[in-house]
This record gives C-alpha cells, sequence and structure tokens, in this order.
C-alpha cells in the first residue's frame, strides 16, 4: 500500500494560471481547507473494469479563487478553453499523489496510468474537474474484493460524495454488479478483512470519505 505522505504547501491564486491544485497535503490533524463533491463512473469494457471517470466539484470559495483573471474576453462565461491551462497544472500536480485515489483488488494496490480526457467545465458558480484514470491492468468483473477510496489521507481536502448518484457503472456492465458505499458487509469476512487492511497505511479512517466497494454476482 501507499506509504508515503504528501508535503503541504499552500494552495496561492498564481498569475495567468489562478489557483494550482498542487504540493497539497499536512498533517493527519488538519481539517479541510479545501472541499470536493465525487461523482464517478466505474468504466466496462469487454467483462472487465477498466477505470475510473472522475467528475471533482469545487466549493464556492477555492472556486472564485481559482477562476480569478481567467475571463480572457471578459465575456462572464469561462469557456472549456480559457480554463485548459488551469486543467492540465491541476492533472500535473495531482500526479504527485496518486490523484488521491487509491483502488484495491483482493487487497492489492491497482496501478494507475496518467489520466485522460481531462478538462474543467464552470458551471452554476462552481468548478468541476473532469478525468478519467485509466487501470493498468483491467480488472475483471469476477474479481475479489474490488474496492477504491477517493481521500486526501492528511484531511487538508474533503472528499465528499455527491448527494444524488455518487457511483455509477458503465455501459454494459453486467446487472448483477452492485455497489456499495462505506464499510462493505457480505458474507466472505476474509473480503472484508482485505480491505480493512489494504486501506489501513492512509492517514485518516476511509470511513471518513467512504470506501466504494464493487461486487458482481456468481
Amino acid at each position: 500500500m501507499r506509504t508515503r505522505m504528501p508535503t503541504l504547501h499552500c494552495l496561492r491564486a498564481l498569475p495567468m494560471t489562478a489557483a494550482l491544485l498542487v504540493g497539497l497535503g499536512g498533517s493527519a490533524s488538519s481539517h479541510p481547507h479545501v472541499w470536493i463533491t465525487v461523482e464517478t463512473t466505474v468504466l466496462y469494457d469487454k467483462g472487465a473494469f477498466t477505470g475510473l471517470e472522475h467528475k471533482w466539484t469545487f466549493d464556492e470559495f477555492y472556486t472564485a479563487m481559482a477562476i480569478e483573471g481567467l475571463d480572457k474576453n471578459h465575456d462572464g462565461v469561462y469557456s472549456r478553453e480559457e480554463l485548459a491551462e488551469l486543467a492540465k497544472v491541476n492533472i500535473d500536480g495531482l500526479k504527485e499523489f496518486g490523484y488521491f485515489t487509491y483502488p484495491v483488488v483482493d487487497g492489492e494496490d491497482v496501478k494507475i496510468q496518467d489520466p485522460t480526457d481531462y478538462w474543467l467545465e464552470h458551471k452554476d458558480g462552481v468548478l468541476s474537474l473532469h478525468f478519467n484514470l485509466p487501470f493498468d491492468k483491467p480488472i475483471p468483473v469476477k474479481a475479489k474484493a474490488f474496492a477504491y477510496v477517493v481521500q486526501d489521507p492528511t484531511f487538508y481536502i474533503a472528499f465528499l460524495p455527491a448527494k444524488t448518484d455518487p457511483v455509477k457503472l458503465g455501459d454494459g456492465a453486467p446487472k448483477s454488479c452492485k455497489v456499495q458505499i462505506g464499510n462493505p458487509k457480505h458474507d466472505g469476512e476474509n473480503d472484508v478483512d482485505r480491505l480493512a487492511k489494504a486501506f489501513a497505511q492512509l492517514a485518516s479512517p476511509v470511513s471518513t470519505t467512504k470506501a466504494v466497494f464493487i461486487q458482481c454476482g456468481k
């Protein structure tokens, strides 16, 4: 499991690129400075789960700082093109922290590739970062104890599941596949134990942000 903890740097509004989501972290006793609402689609293709499609919506205070000076044509609209540079800097900065995404299968880390199809959207007064995180290897639907958590172990950022449909399965996923958010409870105690051990080295409890457990019927 990942054991390296991020080093804290301040979130600042920087010239030309506004606030950059880089160098986040801190001590385990930190309280959140940024709130992000998470919506995720677990991508599916040809009998396996292939990655996660994230939508992270930032709080209005972070948004206001981040977009300052980015409306280049002063039309009151922050287009995808105007936000493209900030989106790239966000993605580049998040790499150091594994995109705060911790997938596991059978108690072992699942490696992830660099994000694809990333972009920022400004809507209803808040910013949302969209990006896909492909798994290094597809995860068969029959795999045991497949779960993930989106979390800043230092709790500098609070990741919160969306109130409506926080997790969806991608098109084509078997109807027997179910999503459970929270502490997994099912027949095999060994699955629960493996998940608990896999997430044990995170600095803050998984229950703080809720693990997502995916199980497909036999």
